[in-house]
C-alpha cells in the first residue's frame, strides 16, 4: 500500500501548476428515457427563466431517473472507442492521445449522487427546466419559451461532453455533463465552446448565508473548470422555492471571488493538489490488475492499493477491451 499525505496543505500554496485548457474531443446523449445515444441530441441552450418562478412546482409530477442500475463507464467507453475508430489511424496526434490514455487508462473520478425526490433536490432540476430550450431561442418558439414553467421535470435526458486536458504533468480524458451552451458549438472543433452550468442555492441575507454560499462554490468551480465550462449561472431561491434573483458568474474569476471574501478555500492550493496527487499516483500505480483509491473520513492520507492482481473488475466491457488489445496489436 502506498499513501499520499494530505497535511500540511501549505506545501501547496503558490503559483497554480500549468494547466491544459479542456477541449471538446466527443459527446454522447442520454435521451428522456435515459437511453444511450451517439450524438448530441440532448444538447439544450440557456434562456433565462422568469425572476418569481416556484421551484417547487411539479413535485408530484417530476420524473425521476431511476440510478438503482449501475452503468460503469459502459457509455463513456463506447464514446471513446467510436471515436478511435474513426480517427485512430488517421492522425498522428490521435495515435498519441490513444496511446497515453492506454498507458493509464482507469484512473476515473466519479461522483456518486443520491438522488431523492424531496423539495431539496427538485428545485435545481426544476431551474434547469425553465433555463433550457431545445434549440437557439431564435428557432425556438415564442410559446415554448413561455410554457416552460409548465413542463414535467425529467433529469433522465444529459448532453456529456468528452474532453481532454492536463493539470500538471498529466494529461486526462474527463466525460461530464454539461447542461446548456450559451449559443452555438463553433463549427471550428479547436474553439472553445461557451458552456453554461446551472446551479442553485438559497438567498443570500446574512453574512453565514455568503460565507455558505462561497464554500459551495469550490465545487460549482472544480465540476466546471474541469470540463472547461466558461459560465456558471447560479438561481437563487427563497426559503420556499420561489426564484428571487439569477448572478452569472466566470468561472475563472471565481477563486478570486472567495479570495477577497471568506478565502475558505485557495483554487492555487486545489490545482496544486490535484497536480501532485496525479503524479504521484502514476507511480503508485504499477502493473495489471484493480487499485483501489481510498481516504477514510477524517484521515490525513489518500492510500491506493490493489485488490486484485488481473482483471479489470467488470468495470471495463468486454467489448473496449477486445478492441484495445486490437489496438495495441496494430501499434496503434
Amino acid at each position: 500500500m502506498d499513501n499520499f499525505e494530505i497535511h500540511p496543505v501549505e506545501r501547496f500554496a503558490g503559483s497554480s501548476a500549468a494547466i491544459r485548457r479542456p477541449k471538446e474531443i466527443a459527446c454522447f446523449s442520454y435521451d428522456g428515457q435515459h437511453k444511450f445515444r451517439l450524438d448530441e441530441s440532448s444538447l439544450r441552450y440557456y434562456y433565462p427563466p422568469r425572476i418569481g418562478a416556484d421551484l417547487s412546482k411539479g413535485f408530484d409530477t417530476f420524473e425521476k431517473l431511476d440510478d438503482t442500475a449501475d452503468d460503469h463507464l459502459d457509455s463513456l467507453l463506447a464514446t471513446v472507442m467510436a471515436l478511435e475508430k474513426e480517427t485512430v489511424y488517421s492522425t498522428a496526434s490521435t495515435r498519441e492521445s490513444v496511446s497515453g490514455s492506454y498507458e493509464f487508462l482507469g484512473f476515473v473520478i466519479m461522483n456518486l449522487h443520491l438522488v431523492m425526490v424531496d423539495l431539496t433536490v427538485l428545485p435545481g432540476y426544476k431551474f434547469e427546466t425553465l433555463s433550457l430550450i431545445p434549440e437557439p431561442w431564435d428557432a425556438t418558439s415564442r410559446d415554448y419559451i413561455e410554457g416552460r414553467e409548465d413542463q414535467i421535470v425529467n433529469n433522465s435526458a444529459q448532453y456529456c461532453s468528452v474532453v481532454r486536458t492536463g493539470i500538471g504533468k498529466s494529461k486526462l480524458v474527463i466525460g461530464g455533463e454539461v447542461d446548456a451552451a450559451w449559443d452555438c458549438k463553433p463549427e471550428n472543433r479547436e474553439d472553445p465552446i461557451n458552456w453554461v452550468e446551472l446551479k442553485t442555492s438559497e438567498e443570500i441575507l446574512h453574512p453565514r448565508d455568503r460565507y455558505k454560499f462561497e464554500r459551495k462554490l469550490l465545487k460549482f468551480w472544480a465540476q466546471s473548470f474541469l470540463l472547461g465550462v466558461p459560465k456558471i449561472i447560479v438561481g437563487f431561491r427563497s426559503k420556499d422555492g420561489i426564484l428571487k434573483s439569477i448572478e452569472e458568474l466566470e468561472t475563472r474569476s471565481i477563486p478570486a471571488i472567495v479570495k477577497r471574501g471568506s478565502r475558505i478555500w485557495d483554487g492555487n492550493l486545489c490545482i496544486n493538489f490535484t497536480a501532485e496527487f496525479l503524479e504521484w499516483l502514476k507511480g503508485a500505480i504499477r502493473g495489471d490488475g484493480i487499485w483501489r483509491i481510498r481516504r477514510r473520513e477524517k484521515s490525513p492520507i489518500i492510500e491506493v492499493f490493489r485488490l486484485e492482481e488481473s482483471g479489470h473488475g467488470g468495470i471495463l466491457t468486454q467489448e473496449f477491451v477486445e478492441w484495445r488489445q486490437k489496438l495495441v496489436s496494430n501499434g496503434g
